[in-house]
C-alpha cells in the first residue's frame, strides 16, 4: 500500500513523500530507519487493483517490484549503504520468490557484484530495461531516482494494463453469452421445433433434418468433439510461443477492428513513455531503441 508523510530530513527541513509498504507500521519503520522524524502519514486511496494484474515478464506481481523499488529508493536517498538496505527490505517483503532473489543479489554484492550486474541474473523478476536503467544510475550517482522513475514507469504501466483489460472485457463477456445462448437454441430448442414440425405431418425443411442429423452425433460424440477442439487449442497455443507464431498473433490482432486499433494506440502510447523513461536516466539513444523494440 502506499502512504504519503510529511517529516523533517536531518537537516531539519520540512520535506513530503511517499513511500510503498505493506501496512503502516512497516511504513513508519522504514521512515525511521531512513533518519526521518515523521511528522504525519497518510494511507493513499490505491488506484490499481493488484489482484487482477499480471505481467508475462515476471513471475511475481509488478506491486512487489513497485514496492521494493520506492523503499531501496528511500533508504539509498537516506545514506543507508545497499547492502544493509537490501537485507531489510528482505524482512519487508511479502512475496517469497522476490524475497530469496533480493538475498542471492545481496550474496552477489557482497561477492563484488554491482547491483544491476546482480539483478541480470534474474530476468523473470527484473526486466532489461529495468536493470540497464539501474545500470546507468549507478554510473551517474543517482540511482535512488533511477528507481523512482522505474517504479512510477512501472506502475504506469500496470495500470495501462487494467484499463485495457476492463476496455476487453464487456466484449469478450457479450461475445462468450452470445455463443452460450446459440448453443442452447440449437442443442435443446430446434430439436423440439423439429419433433413439433413432424407431430403436425408437415414436411421438415431439408436444412433443419440435416442440423437436426449433427445435433445427434454431436451429443453421441461429445467427449471426442472436446478432445479434438483441446487437441487444438493447445496446438494453436504451442505454435504461438514459437517467435513466428507470436508475429502471426500480433498482426492478427493488430487487424482486428476496433480492439485491433486500441492495441496499436496502447502500444505506441507504451513504447513512447519508455523511451522517456530511459532518456530521462541518461541511456544513449540507439541502446534506447533497442530496449523500445525488443
Amino acid at each position: 500500500m502506499e502512504y504519503s508523510y510529511v517529516a523533517y530530513n536531518k537537516d531539519r527541513s520540512l520535506i513530503k513523500g511517499k513511500i510503498a509498504a505493506e501496512n503502516e507500521t512497516a511504513a513508519r519503520k522504514l521512515i525511521d530507519f531512513s533518519g526521518y522524524q515523521l511528522i504525519s502519514l497518510k494511507a493513499n486511496a490505491g488506484l490499481i487493483n493488484w489482484k487482477v494484474l499480471n505481467t508475462n515478464l515476471s513471475s511475481v506481481k509488478p506491486k512487489e517490484i513497485i514496492m521494493f523499488s520506492r523503499q531501496l529508493a528511500l533508504l539509498l536517498e537516506s545514506g543507508t549503504d545497499i547492502i544493509t538496505s537490501l537485507e531489510l527490505l528482505q524482512e519487508q517483503v511479502a512475496d517469497k520468490t522476490l524475497r530469496n532473489v533480493l538475498s542471492e543479489i545481496t550474496n552477489d554484492i557482497r561477492g563484488g557484484s554491482s547491483l544491476s550486474s546482480a539483478m541480470s541474473k534474474h530476468p523473470k523478476i527484473f526486466q532489461n530495461i529495468y536493470y540497464k536503467a539501474v545500470a546507468v544510475g549507478e554510473k551517474g550517482g543517482n540511482l535512488e531516482t533511477v528507481l523512482r522513475h522505474m517504479a512510477d514507469f512501472l506502475e504506469k504501466q500496470a495500470l495501462t494494463r487494467k484499463k485495457i483489460k476492463g476496455a476487453l472485457s464487456y466484449p469478450v463477456m457479450v461475445s462468450v453469452v452470445a455463443l452460450l445462448v446459440v448453443g442452447v437454441i440449437v442443442v435443446f430448442v430446434l430439436p423440439t421445433f423439429i419433433g413439433l414440425y413432424a407431430s403436425l405431418s408437415v414436411e421438415v425443411p431439408a436444412m433443419l433434418t440435416a442440423l437436426l442429423a449433427f445435433i445427434d452425433w454431436f451429443k453421441a460424440n461429445i467427449l471426442l468433439v472436446l478432445l479434438v477442439v483441446l487437441a487444438i487449442a493447445g496446438g494453436i497455443f504451442a505454435y504461438i510461443r514459437t517467435e513466428k507464431g507470436r508475429y502471426r498473433f500480433d498482426r492478427m490482432k493488430l487487424k482486428l477492428p476496433v480492439i485491433g486499433r486500441i492495441l496499436q494506440l496502447t502500444e505506441l502510447s507504451q513504447a513512447a513513455r519508455t523511451i522517456s523513461m530511459l532518456f530521462g536516466v541518461g541511456l544513449p539513444l540507439p541502446e534506447i531503441m533497442n530496449l523500445t523494440i525488443g
